[in-house]
């Protein structure tokens, strides 16, 4: 994972979560590749394809929330939109809010 971002960006991002435990290792511990994987207990080894595709996958899905990331860094804190409400009313809070979700839309 990219620890800056948050991204996953190496197959041990999807290996850790495709089974439990420790079950997987390396031949070549510095050089962590699919051609040094090797399985610790006794099941299969996913495919280099599975691998692959499951890592696309989980890059696909952080990047589809790429406009949430954004939006967080630009709403007030929770302690500012209570106070907000609390001063100015409902509306005036959905204001504020709708300007963050209208620079970042949903996609």
């Amino acid at each position: 994972m990219d620890f800056k971002t948050g991204r996953p960006d190496h197959i041990n991002d999807w290996l850790a979560g495709h089974r439990q435990g420790c079950w997987y290792g390396y031949s070549d511990n510095k050089n962590q590749v699919y051609a040094n994987l090797i399985v610790l207990d006794g099941g299969s080894k996913p495919t280099e394809s599975d691998v692959n595709n499951g890592l696309k996958a989980m890059q696909d899905a952080f990047d589809a929330n790429d406009y949430s990331r954004k939006r967080i860094q630009e709403y007030p804190s929770v302690v500012d939109q209570l106070d907000q409400i609390y001063n100015e009313g409902i509306d005036a809070w959905k204001a504020t809010i709708k300007t963050t979700k209208d620079k970042y839309p949903k996609p």
